[in-house]
């Protein structure tokens, strides 16, 4: 998993509650579990005008051009600016891996649903949790200013606007060592594989007929 230490990074809004996983990668979409090349299908059914599936080609396909992604100001935005309740529905992991292959590395919103919030950790995404008016005026400032941008400082905590403002916010210290190191569930594992092959070696003088 890629490390996050510090984003600046353009910020696009999302200006809708209660997204739910579905929304942000369709149900046709689950099939695989590669983990990547599900970014041209994150948000599919906003982003285009026909149904997409699997195997089909994105780059020809109609665009939504009400849909917020699709405006030009916001291309190769790596910040995602949400209302309430982000990544409610089912648990699906394939909705934090569409958003990541999709370039985004931090959402921030006033709530996360608890699954999609502990699975953004797992795959190098940092969500931001923010009260509702600290929310509300980000979403001010991003219409009103275009190509408008954070710095992201995860080591110090802090979000800085364009103007200079500083908005801390909280993160778990457990979370925040994962990203900074770009550890996940495997690498977490994998810091203590010399204690394995430890336990390996003196299971099987202790109990050969287990590994016969």
């Amino acid at each position: 998993m890629k490390p996050f230490t510090r984003l600046d990074g353009l910020v696009a809004p999302l200006d809708r509650a209660n997204v739910d996983t579905d929304a942000i990668i369709p149900k046709q979409f689950l099939k695989s579990i590669k983990r990547s090349g599900f970014g041209p299908n994150a948000f599919d059914e906003w982003r285009y005008l026909d149904r997409g599936e699997p195997g089909k080609p994105n780059h020809d396909r109609p665009l939504n051009p009400d849909f917020v992604l699709n405006q030009a100001r916001y291309q190769g935005a790596s910040v995602l600016l949400a209302r309430e309740n982000f990544g409610c529905g089912s648990s699906r992991e394939h909705a934090p891996w569409a958003l990541e292959d999709y370039g985004f590395r931090v959402i921030i919103a006033p709530s996360f649903a608890d699954i999609f919030f502990n699975n953004c950790f797992k795959n190098g995404i940092l969500p931001i949790v923010l009260p509702a008016e600290t929310v509300d005026r980000l979403f001010r400032e991003t219409a009103a200013v275009e190509g408008y941008a954070l710095t992201v400082d995860l080591a110090g905590q802090t979000l800085t606007t364009p103007t200079g403002d500083v908005i801390p916010f909280e993160v778990d210290p457990e979370r925040k060592h994962r990203l900074l190191n770009g550890l996940d569930d495997i690498g977490i594992t994998l810091q203590y594989v010399d204690k394995v092959r430890a336990y390996e070696a003196r299971r099987k003088g202790e109990a050969p007929w287990l590994f016969a």
